[in-house]
């Protein structure tokens, strides 16, 4: 393992895109002491910014609040990354494979446009989760994202597959443009939900204000949820499911588009 602790917050973004187990798992502890970092436009060595133990790995653990520090994980398709504290925007960017925890918060972007692999951040997270990034017609295609607390703005937007989870709430446009895979929101959603939605599944456990352009279609209990539930359970994550607990109102849209997409809004007997 190696690990590298930050030694004072950069008072600009520091760009550290070499932070990644494809980089560091054939590298002596010299060779990931010069890893080249970027301080605004200056060309600066890993080793300026944080003391590193360790060598030759593919699991790294980041000790200390890397707010400021992006691109960490970038594209990549193995190994580990344990941040212990906060991470900074596009964690995870473009990666396809491994594995991503972060205790703290994280920035937006994290996990844009990925294409397989795990993140799982444990506080909050920022905005376009998952996400296609400007002029990018596809944000993420596979893998899984958990966040633990809330989520900011066009969560998944343009997503095509793969699972995002948020058990807090999350903000406007959550599945804007989305184009397929599936999104759980555990803590509800604000506003404009599935705004453009081609196709895909949004998952809801509050209730949440919809778009005139979505219509109802039938209360139901669908089996490929139970599926689900069983995988999210093994990521501490519960779905109810059960028809004696209560039944899903699906909407389908957006009709604006016109789209296929689904709404699946939780309705508890009782309620």
């Amino acid at each position: 393992m190696i690990t590298l602790t930050l030694k004072d917050q950069p008072n600009v973004p520091l760009e550290a895109e070499n932070l990644c187990p494809d980089v560091t798992a054939s590298l002596t502890n010299d060779q990931v002491r010069a890893l080249p970092v970027y301080l605004g436009k200056r060309k600066c060595r890993a080793d300026d910014f944080f003391a590193i133990e360790g060598e030759a790995s593919d699991e790294l653990t980041i000790r200390g609040d890397a707010a400021r520090v992006k691109w960490i994980g970038r594209g990549m398709t193995r190994g580990r990354i344990t941040i212990e504290g906060n991470a900074g925007m596009h964690l995870g960017a473009h990666m396809k494979g491994g594995a991503i925890e972060v205790t703290g918060n994280a920035s937006d972007w994290a996990g844009a446009e990925m294409a397989g692999g795990f993140i799982r951040i444990h506080g909050n997270a920022g905005g376009q989760i998952g996400a296609a990034y400007r002029g990018s017609m596809s944000g993420m295609k596979d893998g899984t994202i958990l966040i633990g607390g809330s989520a900011g703005l066009e969560l998944g937007m343009r997503m095509k597959r793969g699972i995002i989870a948020v058990k807090g709430l999350v903000r406007d446009f959550a599945g804007l443009q989305m184009k397929g895979g599936t999104i759980f929101l555990l803590g509800g959603a604000e506003i404009r939900t599935g705004a453009w939605m081609v196709r895909g599944t949004i998952v809801t456990l509050s209730p949440i204000k919809l778009l005139p352009t979505f219509s109802s279609a039938c209360t139901y209990n669908p089996t490929f949820l139970r599926l689900y539930a069983k995988h999210l359970a093994t990521l501490g994550i519960s779905l109810p499911c059960e028809p004696q607990r209560g039944t899903y109102q699906r909407y389908t849209g957006d009709t604006s588009v016109p789209g296929k997409g689904e709404i699946l809004q939780w309705q508890p007997h009782g309620s």
